[in-house]
Parts: structure tokens; sequence; C-alpha cells
């Protein structure tokens, strides 16, 4: 089974021989041969499509007889090494290590030299050994994407030099390998006898447990929606960690939106723990570089930072003290780094490798160029993930795979650019300007992307690299910055499909021109997740809001056996008193006359019941119009509102009115910061009133959106407008109760909220919805092969979850 940067596996045929630990070339040489600073000047390095395109150039350029791609692999006691070597040529005797660069080759660092020729001389060995040879030439090809020139370094090594070699760099990794079979052996040992730390389960939390146990033995994924106030966090990684021992299960990643949501899964694994304190489990939360770095204002090299010389020199101590603290949160990290002077982030990064739970943002995992999923698959490691708030991941996964670039921005560009790169942004600047010329309309839609455009482009990003190469001291910001979002672009251009959009939007300028805005915009980031969760042994999304399950499956990607629950509410109807305003209208242009009512109805719910509510609006312009209007006409009702872009201290105060024997109307706007993942119970919190169905503003862009859903999925307008937003407003809603004691008042202040499809879709024990809608849904859940787990979380016969309450 895996674990770190390698495997274990039992030797069946020879019990003595106890456990093999499987590690790879590069991760071994990774582990041994770094040394020296951590440097991080900017010297851009070929893509992975241009690596790939480089060694494949190189390859190109042998004789008929090279041999590309030679898995090799060799034992050392208990360690199983094994690789695959660039290329060996069998009339020359020589193995080759092709590593891509761009710029100076004198300027690489040379303990980044020092880490390629311990690859290259591994290889040599594992070479020398299957082949049997006395000796063998082993050679660093580095190879120009920029003049598609090779530089090529030999040496001539005999076997027993290498074989030397081989066993210095095994005995190094060797008592770490012995070290990480024993944490294996007694992690997978406490987590089979793990209990549940409560003497029971809360409604609702043990069938969310048992549903996330079956799938993880089932390996298939989950979609769970589930109420707040039955302990998801908990009821999620519990039954996890339960099945991580019996289904081998290396990593477990607590993926969120929001740093409340990493907070919450620290305090649910800590009181696992305090349960089972003699539990080795690695806990690891990822914090981002700019919330952890020590020297915002230093470069990350040597020369600059103090925690960045010497890193691999003492990142050794550090993490063999990480792996011993085992409960590493941002604070107990950055105590371990700075005690041994090492970059307490880029230690976070390295001990990702050895931890047995990661909690991180979604980007860690999902991004296209995230580091856990790249680890994932480098080390072939079999993992669990749990998507928290899993109704967030849509938005930020379409961010992710979006690039846009900016006309006015490249303008400024072209002024101060350095006087080589005059000629490659012109030649931009052209073809940019020949692209608005065939637009008629100031926001147009287009098939494709301009192949000369693309071109010129990919140049000015080659050129921009080489010019920063050789000059990377007079890094210009705006440069890196434009580089940084031209690359993203064209990665982006090269995998353009249905799933995406290329606009231009024109803009007026001084003296008459037009900027132009040109955007891949992402619509549905299905392509790109599915990997993602086909990379995972099992994989759970969870939130209060995720229906319908089918509109977040086909937008996400979730594999065609991915099971759904509808988890039963802690809640009952009579806790929850909804009404519905039919006769106020929220639409656009219905917006001034609503005014006058929605005002009223709020005044004389509060005269009935006088407390603290929330009002949402969907705009700060409408939520100020209704407030304004409110004051003057119920001056003695205690009013506050949120504002645009409000700070910390701000939204503090905001939530702080709202207290136990406190009274007011606290006016906010809907998808905001106070209609979702805030938490005021009992009486701090008594009543809401939507004054909106939350549906996005209707323009160009979401129209164009909206065409390709219902290209793809033939539901357009409910993909694009009516699933989103009542998503918002149940999370809105959903402030309101939030204890198995609390009552509360909710208005629904459109006649929209009538209809029966919106009805449908409301929580099921508001009391609202109709009966056809589960009937539907499991309609096309037959349709779709998704299968569904019933009250009592049964899943394809799979047996009940093992638990044992404390």
């Amino acid at each position: 089974m895996t674990d770190g940067i390698g495997h274990m596996r039992d030797d069946a045929s020879d019990p003595d021989k106890g456990r093999t630990y499987t590690v790879a070339v590069r991760a071994l040489c990774e582990f041994t041969a770094k040394q020296g600073d951590l440097d991080l000047r900017f010297t851009p390095s070929p893509s992975a499509l241009e690596g790939m395109a480089g060694h494949t150039t190189v390859t190109s350029r042998r004789a008929k007889h090279y041999e590309s791609e030679v898995s090799l692999s060799g034992d050392y006691k208990q360690l199983h090494v094994r690789g695959r070597a660039d290329g060996y040529d069998p009339k020359r005797n020589r193995v080759e290590e092709i590593k891509t660069f761009r710029g100076d080759l004198e300027k690489m660092p040379d303990n980044h030299r020092h880490l390629h020729w311990a690859q290259v001389r591994i290889y040599g060995w594992l070479l020398c050994q299957s082949r049997g040879l006395a000796e063998i030439e082993i050679a660093l090809v580095y190879y120009d994407i920029g003049t598609q020139k090779e530089t090529v370094l030999v040496e001539t090594c005999t076997a027993s030099m290498l074989q030397q070699y081989f066993e210095e760099h095994c005995e190094d990794f060797i008592a770490w390998a012995e070290q990480e079979i024993q944490h294996r052996t007694v992690r997978d040992a406490a987590l089979t006898s793990l209990t549940f730390p409560y003497a029971d389960f809360r409604q609702g939390q043990r069938q969310l447990a048992e549903a996330v146990y079956k799938s993880a033995v089932a390996g298939r994924c989950l979609m769970a929606q589930a109420s707040t106030g039955i302990g998801k966090t908990i009821g999620t990684i519990f039954p996890l960690l339960k099945a991580s021992a019996t289904q081998k299960i290396d990593k477990l990643f607590f993926l969120t939106a929001k740093t409340s949501g990493r907070a919450l899964a620290l305090d649910a694994i800590h009181l696992i723990r305090q349960h089972q304190p003699a539990s080795p489990l690695r806990v690891l939360e990822l914090v981002a570089r700019d919330k952890s770095c020590e020297h915002p204002d230093k470069a990350c090299h040597g020369q600059s930072c103090p925690l960045a010389k010497g890193f691999y020199d003492r990142v050794g101590q550090a993490r063999q003290a990480a792996v011993r603290a085992v409960m590493l949160d941002q604070a107990s990290l950055r105590t371990i780094a700075l005690t041994h002077q090492v970059c307490p982030y880029y230690l976070s990064q390295e001990l990702a490798r050895w931890s047995d739970v990661v909690i991180g943002d979604y980007n860690y995992y999902f991004d296209g160029s995230a580091m856990l999923y790249a680890l994932t698959t480098d080390n072939q490691w079999r993992i669990s993930l749990l998507i928290d708030e899993a109704h967030n991941l849509l938005e930020r996964a379409r961010k992710m795979y979006s690039a846009e670039l900016d006309q006015q921005q490249f303008r400024s560009l072209r002024q101060t650019a350095p006087k080589s790169l005059k000629g490659p942004l012109d030649r931009l600047h052209r073809q940019w300007q020949s692209l608005h010329a065939e637009q008629t309309n100031d926001y147009q839609v287009h098939a494709g992307i301009s192949s000369k455009f693309l071109l010129s482009l990919q140049q000015v990003g080659a050129d921009i690299a080489d010019f920063i190469a050789e000059n990377p001291e007079s890094m210009h910001a705006d440069l890196q910055q434009f580089y940084f979002d031209a690359l993203h672009f064209t990665r982006l251009a090269e995998c353009f499909g249905d799933h995406s959009l290329f606009d231009i939007t024109k803009t007026n300028a001084q003296g008459g021109r037009k900027n132009g805005r040109l955007c891949l915009r992402n619509v549905i980031p299905a392509p790109f997740l599915q990997k993602r969760f086909t990379s995972s042994h099992a994989c759970t999304l969870f939130s209060a809001t995720l229906s319908p399950w089918h509109f977040y499956a086909d937008t996400l990607g979730m594999p065609d056996n991915t099971v759904w629950i509808e988890v039963e509410a802690p809640f009952e109807t009579r806790q929850l008193s909804v009404h519905i305003a039919h006769t106020i209208s929220t639409r656009y242009q219905d917006r001034e006359h609503s005014l006058s009512a929605i005002v009223d109805l709020i005044a004389r719910q509060y005269s009935t019941q006088a407390g603290n509510y929330l009002a949402f609006f969907s705009s700060f312009d409408y939520l100020n119009k209704v407030c304004t209007l409110f004051v003057e006409r119920y001056p003695d009702i205690p009013v506050w509102q949120q504002s645009r872009r409000m700070a910390e201290d701000e939204r503090k105060a905001f939530l702080d009115r709202f207290t136990p024997d406190g009274k007011g109307i606290g006016f906010a706007v809907l998808g905001g910061a106070f209609a979702e993942g805030i938490d005021l119970p009992g009486n701090r919190l008594i009543g809401a009133f939507i004054a909106t169905l939350g549906l996005p503003q209707v323009n160009e862009i979401n129209e164009q959106m909206r065409y390709r859903m219902q290209e793809s999925f033939g539901d357009g307008y409910d993909y694009m407008y009516l699933y989103p937003g009542l998503q918002k407003v149940v999370q809105a809603a959903g402030r309101v109760i939030r204890t198995q004691q609390d009552q509360g008042v909710i208005h629904l202040m459109d006649d929209r909220f009538g209809r029966e499809k919106v009805l449908d879709l409301l929580p099921r024990w508001w009391g609202m919805g109709k009966s056809e809608a589960k009937e539907y849904c499991q309609k096309k859940m037959k349709a779709s092969h998704v299968a569904l787990i019933d009250s009592h979380g049964d899943l394809d016969g799979y047996a009940r979850m093992p638990i044992t309450p404390h």
C-alpha cells in the first residue's frame, strides 16, 4: 500500500522479511539529494506541455535503436526502488536524464544540478544491474526550449561506483522508511479501534456517517445533502478514518472554501484524538502563502530571506520534529519551522507527503496546477476526499478554469516594457486589434480563438520568459503579471471546448479608442474535475444545499456510479413558520413598486414579535432603497446594514449587533458575507426576510452561459438561474434555525416562491414541497445510474459501519 512518497507491501511468500517499502527514484533523490538554499527567484520554467514537447524533441533526434522511457527497478534491504529513465542508447551505452529549461544554464543553482546528477546515477546503477553492465555513461541532457539547443554533460562510471552511490542514498532513506512502516502499522491499528467521541449520534448524523463509510468501502463518490445542526464535519471525518485501515487509504484530504471550514475540521479531529490520545494520526493544515510568509518584504531565495538560506540542509530535522508533533495547525507548524529556521509555507508543502489528513482550500486539489492532485498521481496514493460546503465548488472551479486578458493593462505594459520586448508586444497588439476589427458589437461570443493571436501570445510569453530568465534581478511586476496571465490563457486555450466560452468585451477608452477584454470563460468545469474525482478511491461532497443532485452531478463531472443521499433533518416543521408574500414581485421592473409593501411587511412582523432579524436583497442598490424607506417610515425600529467591501472588523461589528436580548433588523445582500457560514443560534436571530429568488442577473454573459447549459443539459434556464438562485435562498434561510431548540420565521417575499417547481426545491422539512419532486428525482437517478441511499443508509448490501460510541 502507498505511504508518504512510496509504497509499502507485505511479502506473503516470506513473512520473516516483513514489509517492503517501494519508492520512486525521483522521490528517493528529492529526499536524500536536495541540499542548500530554497531558491525561487523567478526563472520561468517550461510548462508541463512544453516539458513533454521538449522530451519528445530530444528523443526524436536520437537513432532508431534508442530506447525511450526505460522502466527500471532494484532492491536494497527492505527498499524497492523503481523508476523510468528518460532514455538509453545501447550502442553508446549511455543513459540520459533530459531536463528542459529556458534562459542561461550557467545561472541554474548548483543544488538543482546536484539533484539531477543523483537521479541519473541511480538510473545508471539500475541499468547496470538489470543488463549486467560493468560500466556505463551517464548523461544530463539540458534542452533549451527557446533556442532548441541541447547541452550534454557526460560522466563514465563503473557499476561498482554506481552501486555504492545507490546504496548510500538508500541508507540515507531507509531509517525514514522503517519509521513510516511503523507509523502506518500503529496508525491503522488505532483507526481500526476508533470509537465515536460521543455517547450517541445526533438525529441524521448516524445516517450520514453510515453513507460515508459504505461509499468508502464501495470505492464510490457520495453526494450528501444534510441540514445544519447534525454535525456534518465530524459525521464525515469519523467514518472515513474508520474505513482507512481496511480500505488501505493513505490520505484523507478535507477540502473547504473558507477558513471557518478548516477550523471546524481541526476541531473535529482534535475531539476524536481526545478520546484516543495514543493515536499517531498526522494532521496538517495548509495555509496560503501570503498568510504564512514570515518575511513578505523578501524574495524566496537564500540571498534575501534567512528562512530560505540553507533550507534543505535544515528541513530534515524540521520534518522529523513535525511528524512527532502529529497535530500541525498553522500555529504549531509555524513554531516548529521557526525553531529550525525554515520557511513555514514550504515546510507545509514538504509535510503534505507525510501527513495522514490534510486540511486545505479547494484549490490544493482541484486547481489546474494543484499540489495535492499532482502528489496523488505522481505517488499513486490511495486517497479519500471530503468536500465541505460543496455547493461552493461550482463557482470556485469556474474561476480556476477561466482566464482573462485586459487590453488597457496591456497598453500600459507596452509603454514601460524593456526595449528588447517591444517588437513581440507590437505584433501581439496588431493581432489584438484585428480581433476588434472583426467584432461589431461591444460584447460577442466567438466560436474559436484566432490561431494567429494565440501564436503571437505564445511567442510573447516565451520572449518574456527568456528576458526574465536572463535578467532575474530586474523584475517588473506588471511584466511578470502579464506573463502569468498569458501563460494561463494559452494553457486553457489548448483545451478550449464546449465547456467554455471565448468572448470579447469592448469598452470605451480615452481618445475614442476601444479597449478589449478577452475572456476564456468556463461554464461547465466537469471536464476538468472528472479526473480529480476518479483519481480518488472515495469522495464525499456534503452541504446543506446540494440539490437538485443532477445539477451538481452534471456541472461538476461526478462519476456515473455516484451515490446520492438526503439526510433526515434534525428539525421539525413546527420550529419554523414559512410565509410567502404572493402579492409582492421583486422582478427588476417591479422593484420600485415593491418597496412600500416590503417595508410594511417587515414592520408588521417586528411588531408581532420584536427581536433580531435579517433581511436579504438581490443588490446593494435594492437594499439601500428599502432600508432608506424603512428608516423614514419606522424610525423607532433599530436597523444596521451591510456595505460594499466591508473590512473584517466591520463585519464583526455587524454580527455583534445580534445579541440574545437584542432587537432590530440587519439588512444584507443575498449571497454575501452574512447569507452563509454564520451561526446565530437561539434569540440571536429569530427570523429572516428574503426579497429575491437570488436569480443571477440577466445579461449578455449569463444568457450565453444559459445557451451553453441548454446545449449540454437541456435545462438551460434552471441550470443557469433557478438552481443557483434558490441555493442562495436556502442558505440564507438556514441562518434562522441552527439547533433543535430554535424557533423562527421566514418571509419569502416574491410571488414566484408559490410556484410548484420552486416549492419542490425548498427543504422538505419546511413542509412546503410536493411529493412529485422526490419521484422525479428518483426517475432521473435511475436514468443516470445514480444510486439513492435509503433512510437507513443502505448501499448495495454493504455491511453497516462498525461504530462504537464513546
